[in-house]
């Protein structure tokens, strides 16, 4: 299924998002191919699900993307042709002034990282009221 991803991503500075996270789900996650015009990427989510996921930078905030359900072993077989590290987080849900924020904590390799992201309506769009924990 074809879409429009515009999203903002912030570096998160401490856990008072958590009193208002809700819907964790562990992810695996790796990128198959990726270059600077876009990427070919593979999700296992809570290891029950799995996606691939593709996707084409048309400006500097927003991306084509296309994604796909697939079967789960297929997902691990190409988890082990990531070409770099499997990522490893728990994405929540964190709701905050009419907005619903992606809050990833990440494990593994990347452990000690927390990243929040929202979805924006359109490039122009520059301001979201950011939870308190999620740096300016």
């Amino acid at each position: 299924m074809k879409a429009t991803e515009i999203e903002r991503k912030f570096l998160v500075r401490d856990d008072s998002w958590r009193d208002s996270a809700s819907c964790p789900h562990v992810l695996q996650q790796a990128y198959l191919h990726g270059r600077d015009q876009g990427s070919v990427r593979v999700r296992l989510v809570d290891g029950c699900s799995a996606r691939l996921t593709i996707k084409f930078r048309t400006t500097a905030l927003t991306k084509e993307e296309y994604e796909y359900e697939i079967p789960v072993e297929e997902a691990r077989g190409l988890l082990l042709r990531a070409t770099g590290h499997i990522l490893e987080k728990t994405r929540y849900r964190v709701a905050h002034d009419g907005r619903n924020w992606d809050v990833d904590v990440f494990a593994g390799a990347y452990e000690g990282l927390t990243l929040a992201e929202i979805e924006m309506a359109s490039e122009e769009e520059t301001s979201a009221v950011r939870p308190g924990s999620v740096a300016r």
